[in-house]
């Protein structure tokens, strides 16, 4: 046996010996690498968000499981460099890639229903890192079994060892940044990402028919079983994921839209009241448009209270500026109440954009709106513009972007602000305790402006932030031309709303880890609404957990 693998080792088979196979191989292997990290991302959006911590646990995880694969592999190509083995394992990958868009929101229910019952602080990172070791860790070993393989494979002799491994790793290389950047700018915004998922696995699926198709379809016809089933395996799980949606929560009878952008996963739901989108999370709403009027029964309707602070009437020229459009909502509202106010919205998904004037509502035609794909940030610093109300609602998934929640950031929106204008910002996730994630974002807010104010609403907090002095008792005053239903709403403001004087907790550019301190908002959340599910499955076993669970 030994004298025979020896020879196979030192006659490579005729496909092997045409070394650009090899080559295309490894290049294709490290593409697909990158595009399983970023549908990886992509398929926990929903569920745990794409924020920076969950993409620390999918590149920490992947990368485990490729040091891990490397070393296998290279240990596995000493002893055998069969590339029988090498195109079996790329079979494999194949048949588990197709599967993750079917498969994966079962994993991730069961994974996040025993942490729910075991976990205690971090749910969401425990969720995440289980949800992604399961899912994408053995994939990915298998993928860094290929380059060490490949090496020993291409090989032909010392001399030429240096060489041939560099084009290799260079091949690898050029794989991932095409592998990067196709799902993210292509495949995912234009197909989806469960698409994407069976693409990539289609090219593995396709490299590894072609090596055993070639070599043993006419001498060991016995061979290609394996690769056959795995050809069915595949195309089965790739219908089974096409056909397959994310959004496994909505509730039965609710008309469904689900996309994807280069930024977002997009679902819209509908019922008899209100139209609905959420984006990336499991939880929470971020554009609503009622069905009947214009008020929504949420924040928004608070947030009306930034016009009328800056000294405006139903019936006075103005203008404002909302960073974080959305699908317009609070637009839709100021252009209603407000009959000469222009609007001018900022969004940096254009799919969210769209679905404003396709889902939501809007007109196209307004003459007193105008829209732009960019991000908030970036518009103000390219922007000699003032206006009376700005309005900050730039939520990604859990928390607002680092990058618009700094001292920095608010002193440009203050300069784009006229005299008595007003900056409005939307806070979610209200929370009480000391050195929570809005107490940062008041104090810095605070630090910035000589007034402001704060008022709830359910979850959310509106806070007001005045480019002049005390101009509170001046919000009622201002609405008495208003419809009636508006003008109650903002007498409630005034009687709930409360001077806010800041403190200490000041975010910065160089320091605003506004993500942590969502996290740990979230997982109060979660252990808050999860406390009734742990006492009620306590001591329980497994089958009896599904039982409760599925009743």
């Amino acid at each position: 046996m030994e004298n025979v693998e020896s020879q196979t080792q030192k006659q490579p088979s005729k496909l092997l010996k045409q070394k650009w196979f090899l080559y295309a191989t490894e290049f294709f292997s490290g593409m697909s690498v990158m595009a399983i990290e970023l549908g990886a991302s992509r398929l926990l959006a929903p569920y745990f968000s794409s924020s920076q911590i969950v993409w620390t646990i999918i590149i920490g995880a992947i990368m485990i499981a490729m040091a891990l694969g490397n070393v296998i592999g290279g240990r596995s190509a000493d002893k055998s460099s069969s590339a029988d083995r090498l195109y079996l394992r790329l079979l494999i990958v194949a048949v588990w890639i197709a599967a993750v868009p079917f498969v994966g929101k079962y994993v991730i229910a069961v994974i996040s229903l025993l942490l729910a019952v075991l976990a205690g602080e971090n749910f969401l990172i425990f969720a995440s890192l289980f949800t992604c070791a399961v899912l994408f860790v053995f994939p990915l070993l298998l993928l860094g079994t290929v380059s060490p393989t490949l090496a020993k494979l291409s090989v032909r002799s010392l001399d030429e060892s240096g060489k041939t491994v560099g084009e290799l790793g260079a091949l690898n290389t050029i794989g991932s940044i095409i592998g990067t950047f196709l799902p993210t700018f292509v495949t995912i915004p234009t197909v989806g990402t469960a698409l994407t998922f069976v693409i990539f696995a289609a090219v593995l699926l396709v490299i590894s028919l072609v090596y055993f198709l070639f070599e043993y379809c006419h001498i060991q016809p016995k061979k290609i079983i394996k690769p056959c089933i795995a050809l069915l395996l595949t195309v089965g799980f790739s219908i089974l994921s096409s056909f397959s949606t994310f959004a496994f929560w909505a509730e039965e009878g609710d008309s469904f839209y689900e996309d994807e952008s280069i930024y977002n996963y997009l679902q819209v739901t509908d019922n008899e009241r209100y139209t609905y989108l959420s984006t990336n999370v499991l939880f929470g709403v971020q554009s609503v448009s009622p069905k009947q009027g214009t008020l929504t029964g949420l924040y928004y309707d608070y947030a009306l209270a930034a016009p009328f602070l800056s000294g405006l009437t139903p019936d006075s020229e103005g203008e404002m500026l909302i960073l974080g459009f959305g699908t317009g909502t609070y637009a839709k509202q100021c252009l209603t109440y407000f009959s000469k106010l222009k609007i001018v919205g900022v969004e940096i998904d254009e799919k969210i954009l769209d679905l404003s004037f396709d889902k939501f509502g809007l007109s196209k035609d307004e003459e007193r709106l105008t829209t732009s794909v960019f991000d908030g940030r970036a518009y103000l610093r390219m922007s000699n513009e003032t206006y009376d109300v700005i309005m900050v609602d730039a939520y990604r998934d859990i928390t607002i972007p680092p990058q618009m929640s700094s001292v920095e950031f608010f002193s440009e929106v203050k300069e784009h602000l006229r005299d008595g204008g007003v900056m409005v910002v939307n806070l979610n996730m209200v929370s009480e305790e000391d050195g929570s994630i809005n107490e940062y974002l008041e104090d810095t807010i605070a630090s910035v402006f000589p007034t402001v104010y704060t008022v709830d609403r359910g979850s959310n907090r509106e806070l007001f932030a005045c480019n002049g002095g005390e101009v509170l008792a001046s919000l009622t005053d201002n609405a008495t031309t208003a419809p009636i239903e508006l003008q109650n709403v903002m007498k409630t403001v005034a009687n709930k709303t409360q001077r806010y004087e800041g403190g200490s907790y000041i975010l910065t550019d160089d320091k605003a880890p506004v993500e942590l301190l969502g996290m740990k908002v979230i997982d109060d959340m979660i252990e808050e609404e999860i406390s009734y599910y742990k006492e009620l499955l306590k001591g329980k076993s497994i089958k009896e957990m599904i039982e409760i669970v599925t009743k």
